[in-house]
């Protein structure tokens, strides 16, 4: 086992970046025009970086497996943005945010990136307003904001419920622009394969043109990994079905260490699951949570009269609900961090008391909001004593105004108005807060390879705060790889341009031709959605939202057996030389059965609670997460020998220097 070096700088932590940025060494803007660099994704951090680089003089490649940069998953994130403004006047800074990430994060990520991640924050809101996004506005005309959960401030920017989609159409028209100038090539419907790596540097990839099936090869002096997470391998997730761990993965057994996988990220308010034969589930933004109270009947009768369509939840009074989330955590309320709000809808579904058919469900209620806004709006516009149905209808506009494009999309899915009857919400897979590994550059521990947002292993330890991922991955992309890429590019000046014709290149190419070709003449019995079904149920249920011990090993040997009979028995129609989604599903679907049982092993390692690793072994009499700071205050980065069971353990130590080192509470 090696140590890690994180190559964190040295010096108090409000000084470290800006100490750093000061002694990065630079590349001369006549020598960037000669140096490529290659961009895997084209989400909030590939796109961002993207376009920044090439702003800066670098010849740009830029791949995505969709139609459009546009279409990436970064669109789907709904909520918000976190940035350390402080408009609200009420006690917001850099500090405050570095503390609720890291506290949010169950005390599991490294200091000086938080830090980093939380000074740079305000930066991006600049960014976006300068690139027209339409932040929310107050009355006076100044950005307004919103509380997420796990914190006790309003930090978080946002456009309705679109705030991704409209971030990443203003990374967009930068990189359109920088695509218009010819400094970066634009290469839609096309999936990296595998990295290249010679004399020890990575040097390009191996692309696959997913429109003509052709194999390419491309070089460049640096490639950027922003592919995203790896929430898919469950199957059922609110990512987007295309999302995939292919690109990480590839790198993976290319050298770069895997670190945390088991860290993930389940969403307490998605739409509960309906059937055998869904595909995907659908979140409903944690913004919810800021005027939604949750809750179930506090009786088990009321619960079953319930399920069995006997009695409708709006016939209910107060006194017969249980606010459970306020009941239990008084100063957070319904606004506890994800992993905590999850683990108590489990638990009071457990015992009985959900409210769907699958009784697997809880109510978000905004009766309540729709009250006190109504009230509110009746004043505003000297309405004396309005009537119920004033109130209601004042009300009602407020909530859409906020929030209205959510309840629209939750009634065309599950045809019924929320406005009425309070949304039925379950946890679901999310986000996944482990990655590849990286050091403060954001290299892996592959020369010249590079993670940026959800990709690598993140600032977001075992849990991620609401509103953090595209503050992250803009931040990753526009504020940090710019500057730290230069250390390593300063040696590249002289380098010149990489020919593809290498005996390096060859062989990843007929690596993954191999691989393309066993797929294609298998001949098996069964679908590629036939198994990654049967993976993610082993995940969901064995490394899920709790885990053990015995589940865990019965999971390894399961997801073994399972990679076995694929690649003996699945079915892939069609050719290589065509359109064929369904050969490019089972390339990716065969990651997951390796990337599944890396994150098994290494929740069955981690003999802890923490944030979303919840081992039932280990938590308080209160059913909360209980750390071993003795034994796992560590990022456990695993390195590739040859198979996921032969993965070797690299340990990074964390050290807390700055914030206190103790158990959370939300209470």
């Amino acid at each position: 086992m090696s140590v890690l070096d994180s190559k964190i700088p040295s010096g108090p932590i409000a000084q470290k970046w800006t100490s750093h940025k000061n002694n990065v060494r630079l590349v001369n803007p006549a020598n960037k025009r000669n140096i490529d660099v290659i961009v895997i994704g084209t989400g909030l951090a590939g796109s961002s970086a993207a376009a920044s680089l090439a702003e800066m003089g670098y010849n740009v490649k830029a791949f995505c497996f969709q139609d459009s940069p546009r279409r990436a998953h970064s669109i789907a994130a709904q909520g918000g943005i976190n940035a350390a403004k402080n408009y609200q006047n009420d006690g917001d800074s850099v500090y405050r945010l570095f503390y609720d990430t890291v506290k949010g994060g169950d005390y599991r990520s490294r200091e000086a990136n938080v830090y980093r991640l939380a000074e740079v924050s305000a930066n991006i809101i600049d960014q976006a307003v300068a690139q027209g996004v339409p932040f929310a506005r107050d009355y006076g005309g100044q950005l307004d904001n919103r509380s997420f959960g796990g914190v006790q401030v309003s930090r978080t920017f946002y456009a309705k419920g679109q705030t991704g989609q409209q971030l990443l159409l203003g990374a967009y028209s930068a990189l359109s622009r920088q695509i218009s100038k010819g400094k970066v090539k634009m290469y839609n419907r096309h999936e990296m394969m595998d990295v290249v790596i010679k004399d020890g540097k990575c040097r390009g990839i191996i692309a696959k043109n997913l429109v003509t099936g052709e194999l390419e090869r491309h070089s460049g002096h640096a490639v950027l990994l922003c592919s995203g997470g790896y929430g898919n391998v469950f199957f059922l997730s609110t990512n987007a079905m295309g999302s995939n761990c292919s690109a990480a993965w590839r790198a993976h057994k290319k050298g770069a260490f895997m670190a945390n996988p088991c860290y993930t990220q389940i969403h307490p308010t998605c739409i509960p699951v309906s059937g055998e034969h869904q595909s995907k589930l659908t979140l409903m933004s944690e913004s919810l949570r800021n005027d939604g109270r949750i809750w179930v009947p506090k009786k088990k009768e009321d619960a079953e009269a319930i399920r069995a369509g006997k009695k409708k939840p709006t016939e209910l009074k107060e006194d017969e609900r249980d606010y459970y989330l306020e009941r239990r955590y008084p100063s957070f309320g319904n606004l506890v961090p994800r992993d905590v709000a999850s683990r108590a809808a489990k638990e009071r579904c457990d015992a009985g008391f959900g409210v769907n058919k699958t009784g697997e469900a809880v109510y978000l209620d905004f009766a309540s909001a729709i009250i006190r806004y109504g009230k509110t709006e009746a004043n505003v516009q000297g309405i004396d004593n309005p009537s119920d149905e004033e109130i209601q209808k004042l009300g009602k506009q407020v909530v859409e105004a906020k929030y209205g494009n959510l309840f629209e999309m939750y009634e065309k899915i599950v045809d019924d108005n929320p406005y009425e009857t309070p949304m039925m919400i379950y946890p679901a897979v999310h986000y996944t807060m482990g990655g590849i590994w990286v050091d403060y550059n954001l290299m892996t521990t592959v020369p010249g390879l590079y993670a940026l947002g959800e990709a690598n292993f993140s600032d977001h330890g075992a849990n991620r705060l609401g509103a953090s991922a595209l503050m992250q991955g803009l931040a990753d992309g526009y504020f940090v790889i710019p500057y730290t890429i230069g250390e390593y590019l300063a040696d590249e000046i002289r380098t010149g341009a990489i020919p593809t014709d290498s005996a390096e290149f060859e062989r990843a190419e007929q690596e993954v031709s191999d691989r393309i070709n066993h797929l294609l003449t298998n001949k098996g019995a069964h679908s590629v959605d036939h198994f990654h079904k049967k993976l993610g149920k082993i995940m969901w249920n064995k490394c899920g939202m709790a885990r053990n011990a015995e589940g865990l090993q019965e999971a390894i040997r399961e997801i073994q057996q399972l990679r076995e009979e694929f690649w003996k028995d699945v079915k892939v129609p069609g050719s290589k030389d065509e359109l064929n989604p369904e050969l490019d599903k089972a390339l990716r679907v065969a990651d997951f059965l390796e990337l599944g049982e890396l994150m098994c092993m290494d929740a069955l390692d981690r003999a802890e609670s923490a944030g979303g690793h919840f081992r039932e072994e280990y938590q308080t009499e209160e059913g909360e997460a209980l750390r071993r700071d003795d034994e796992y205050a560590y990022v456990a980065a695993w390195e590739y020998r040859g198979e996921p069971k032969e993965a070797q353990l690299h340990k990074e130590e964390l050290k807390f220097e700055n914030i206190e080192l103790k158990t959370r509470s939300y209470k």
